[in-house]
């Protein structure tokens, strides 16, 4: 019986301390494949509604995030320019834990040790709900992206960029 019970991360109880609506969802992780397009199969979810969460650093500001459709790129141009940098980066992998007190795949975009300035691609507000990391592999958040942008302090922008 207990086994059923989800425990919740301190993401989620960032959440509730806020007073915002989300499920969390749980789904079978692969070690080998921590991508978003295989949490959206085992969502049964369209990829576009899967986020994933990204840290970066600005030339400028220093870091930040971007929320990101889970089978795009960010467009590194759009992210400096969205957050007033001249250029930017990804960090790397093995600075993420430190920084974030996250895991990769496991990062969420609320609750991370520090608040970073943080950005989410203008494709959420399509949405009436989106998926994000709750803060370890095997979990995500089913939230509606204003709900998100509250709990992240975040500001919706154009980050990858268009197919066309």
């Amino acid at each position: 019986m207990a086994k059923d019970k989800i425990q919740k991360t301190n993401a989620a109880r960032l959440l509730d301390s806020k007073k915002i609506a989300y499920e969390l969802i749980p789904y079978e992780i692969d070690e080998n494949d921590l991508s978003a397009v295989h949490i959206a199969t085992q969502l049964g979810e369209d990829i576009e509604r899967v986020f994933k969460t990204l840290v970066l650093h600005g030339d400028r500001n220093g870091y930040f995030v971007c929320v990101i459709p889970g089978d795009k790129e960010v467009d590194l141009k759009l992210a400096a320019k969205a957050t007033g940098n001249k250029s930017c980066n990804l960090i790397p992998m093995k600075e993420l834990l430190p920084l974030t007190g996250y895991i990769r795949g496991g990062c969420s975009p609320v609750g991370m040790k520090k608040p970073f300035p943080t950005f989410i691609h203008s494709t959420c507000k399509d949405f009436d709900f989106i998926y994000v990391s709750a803060g370890v592999r095997g979990l995500q958040f089913k939230i509606n992206p204003e709900d998100l942008c509250k709990a992240a302090s975040a500001k919706v922008e154009d980050l990858i960029a268009t197919d066309n």
